[in-house]
């Protein structure tokens, strides 16, 4: 399948997890894909190669999301290097959890500026290129919490439910630029994150899910990809659940 042959994407948190298949999903499928790391070289690098020796193209630059001059930067590297960017994925994001009475001020910016503010400064610089183009896709990553909450996860459930009426906001302002704004909301899905979780929790998880299993990140990645490709040429303004009827 190579229906991103000759495009370029750019997949934010790229280097480890959902982000990793993210990248290793679109490269499959014909695309160069730049992927973003903060602070994970190794990871980056290991995900850059997976991508290559599988026949892909795929470089790596480094940024923090939740700098909008950076993020503004990085558009204009990948479109010097380029000269097209068609695909936006913003999957980079923190997970800070703490209960209301306790949690601190700094984490709440840090979580809001790398989950939302970061997305929106993306959109931002990614919009007039792919005006110029006549075109574009952007697939936004929120999260089950975003649309149903979670004790313990008031910052992180914020930005995930601000990131989908971040999607629904531009998804209109950019349609009649031909320029697609989607979002994916995973459920549990087995990732780094969750990996060190004890297995009595992890089965405690997939009995409150009606496909009764937790989701893999390849599942979430085929999502964002349909999206992303013109297979979803009449879709914008979407919420797709990706959560194996965890949340209806």
């Amino acid at each position: 399948m190579s229906d991103f042959a000759n495009k370029v994407a750019l997949v934010t948190g790229g280097s480890r997890g959902i982000g990793r298949a993210i990248a290793q999903t679109l490269a499959k499928r014909g695309a160069t894909v730049v992927i973003s790391y903060a602070g994970n070289e190794a990871a980056a690098t290991e995900t850059v190669k997976s991508i290559v020796d599988a026949g892909g193209k795929a470089k790596a630059i480094r940024f923090d999301v939740a700098d909008s001059e950076a993020c503004g930067k990085a558009v204009d590297d990948v479109m010097k290097e380029f000269s097209r960017l068609d695909i936006l994925v913003n999957n980079a994001g923190v997970a800070i959890d703490g209960l209301l009475m306790r949690f601190k001020d700094e984490d709440w910016d840090k979580t809001l500026d790398t989950n939302l503010k970061g997305a929106f400064s993306l959109m931002r610089a990614v919009s007039r290129p792919m005006m110029k183009q006549k075109g574009g896709s952007i697939v936004n990553v929120s999260s089950i919490v975003g649309e149903m909450g979670n004790a313990g996860q008031a910052a992180y459930s914020a930005s995930k439910a601000g990131l989908i009426g971040l999607t629904k906001s531009i998804a209109r302002e950019l349609a009649s630029r031909n320029i697609r704004v989607n979002c994916v909301t995973p459920g549990f899905i087995t990732t780094d994150m969750t990996a060190g979780l004890n297995e009595e929790l992890k089965k405690k998880m997939a009995d409150a899910i009606p496909l009764s299993r937790i989701g893999n990140a390849e599942e979430v990645a085929n999502a964002v990809a349909f999206l992303a490709s013109d297979h979803a040429s009449y879709i914008t303004g979407e919420v797709l659940k990706v959560n194996g009827g965890m949340y209806m």
